[in-house]
C-alpha cells in the first residue's frame, strides 16, 4: 500500500507539471485551431533562462527560495516575449492558410529554438542547483514520502490553474477569448480584437510553459536544450487525452497521464522483475494517445469549441 500511495504522490507531482503545459497547447487550439508543437521548446527556454539567472546569482549570497522566484520571474518575461514574437512573425501570416502550412511551421520552430538553445547554452545537459531543501517529508513512519520541491509543484499548479480558470470564466479577457475561439468575425464586430486575443494567449499559454519548465528542472536536477520534446509531446497527449479544446479536459488528461505513467512504470518493473521500468515510462502515453483517437477522438471530456461559419 505504501509503495502504491509513493506512486500515486510521484504520478500528481508528474501529471501536474503536464496540466501546465497541456492548458497552453488547450488554449491555443480553442482559439485558432492550431497545434503548436514549440510550445515544448518554450517549456525548456524557461528552464534554461531560470538556469542562467540562478547560476549567475548564486554567489549572491540571496535564499534559494528567493533565487527560484527571480528566476521563475526572468522565465516567464523571456518565454512571454518568445512565444509573442513567434505567433506574430511565423502563425499570424498563415492564419488563413490550409491548416498544414502552420503546422509544418510549428514543427520547423520547434527545431529552430532547439537549434538555437543547443548553440546558446551549449549541448551538455546542465545541473539546476538545489535550492530547497533536499530531505523528504514522511506522510507517516515508515511510510510515501514527498520532497518540499514535490510541494511547491502541487501547490503552485493548484493555484496557477485556479488563476486562469478564473482568468478565463470571469473576466473581461476571459469573454473576450470565448468569443474569438466561438467566431472571430463576429466577435470583431462586438468590439473584440481578435489579434490582441490571440497574442495574449498564446502569452498566457508561454507563462504557464515557463512555470512548468521551472518546476521540472527543479523536480529532476537537469536541463539541456533537447529537454522540452517529451514533455511537450506528453503535454499534447494528456491535452487530447482529456479534450483538446476544454480547459478542464487538459487538467483532468494532464493529471490522469501522470498517474498512468508513474503507476504503470512502478508496476511494469516488478512484475518483469526489473526488466522493464521507468526507461519504458514513455509507452505509456503513446498508448493513451492511441487508444484515445481510436476509440473517442474528442477525448474524455469532449471538444467545446463550436465549429466556425
Amino acid at each position: 500500500m505504501d509503495t502504491f500511495i509513493q506512486q500515486i504522490i510521484n504520478g500528481l507531482v508528474l501529471g501536474s507539471m503536464y496540466a501546465l503545459v497541456a492548458l497552453g497547447y488547450t488554449m491555443v487550439y480553442g482559439i485558432v485551431s492550431l497545434i503548436n508543437f514549440a510550445h515544448g521548446e518554450v517549456l525548456m527556454v524557461g528552464a534554461m533562462v531560470s538556469w542562467t539567472v540562478v547560476t549567475a546569482l548564486q554567489d549572491t549570497g540571496l535564499p534559494g527560495w528567493a533565487l527560484l522566484l527571480i528566476s521563475l520571474v526572468a522565465a516567464i518575461v523571456v518565454c512571454s516575449a518568445l512565444n509573442f514574437a513567434i505567433e506574430k512573425i511565423a502563425y499570424r501570416p498563415l492564419r488563413n492558410a490550409p491548416r498544414l502550412a502552420p503546422l509544418i511551421t510549428a514543427m520547423g520552430m520547434s527545431l529552430l529554438l532547439q537549434t538555437l538553445a543547443m548553440i546558446i547554452w551549449k549541448p551538455n545537459p546542465h545541473s539546476y542547483p538545489q535550492l530547497l531543501p533536499i530531505d523528504a517529508l514522511s506522510l507517516w513512519l515508515d511510510g510515501p514520502v514527498i520532497t518540499v520541491a514535490q510541494i511547491l509543484i502541487l501547490g503552485t499548479t493548484v493555484v496557477v490553474l485556479s488563476a486562469l480558470l478564473w482568468l478565463v470564466n470571469r473576466t473581461k479577457l476571459g469573454r473576450a477569448m470565448r468569443a474569438t475561439a466561438e467566431n472571430p468575425r463576429v466577435a470583431s464586430l462586438m468590439g473584440v480584437k481578435p489579434d490582441f486575443v490571440i497574442s495574449m494567449t498564446f502569452v498566457i499559454g508561454a507563462a504557464l510553459a515557463a512555470i512548468a519548465g521551472v518546476m521540472w528542472a527543479l523536480n529532476y536536477g537537469t536541463v539541456q536544450h533537447t529537454m522540452g520534446f517529451m514533455p511537450g509531446l506528453k503535454a499534447f497527449t494528456a491535452a487530447v487525452f482529456g479534450g483538446i479544446g476544454n480547459l478542464t479536459g487538459a487538467v483532468v488528461g494532464g493529471v490522469l497521464l501522470g498517474l498512468i505513467e508513474a503507476v504503470g512504470a512502478g508496476y511494469l518493473g516488478d512484475l518483469t522483475g526489473g526488466i522493464f521500468g521507468s526507461q519504458y515510462v514513455e509507452i505509456f502515453a503513446f498508448l493513451v494517445l492511441i487508444l484515445v483517437l481510436t476509440l473517442r477522438p474528442s477525448g474524455l471530456m469532449g471538444e467545446r469549441v463550436a465549429d466556425r461559419a
